[in-house]
């Protein structure tokens, strides 16, 4: 697999075979990874929030029927 210099690029190569662009900045890859997983966990909190939320209406529901019924009595 032959690697080609990208023109005004330094850390950028181009693969003969397949005409990709490849980064060799291994500085770049750890930078890219540290961001992708801010923002995986980021989507965690938020997702885990939501269900949270989600969890505590049902139980408000629930106190509310249960409070309904009392009342009823």
């Amino acid at each position: 697999m032959a690697k080609l210099k990208v023109e005004g690029y330094g850390s950028l190569l181009r693969d003969t075979n397949s005409n990709a662009i490849v980064n060799s900045s291994t500085s770049e890859y750890r930078i890219y990874m540290a961001r992708y997983r801010a923002r995986e966990q980021e989507s965690d909190k938020l997702r885990n929030a939501c269900k949270e939320i989600n969890s505590l209406k049902a139980e408000l529901r629930e106190i509310k029927d249960l409070v309904l019924k009392v009342l009823e009595k």
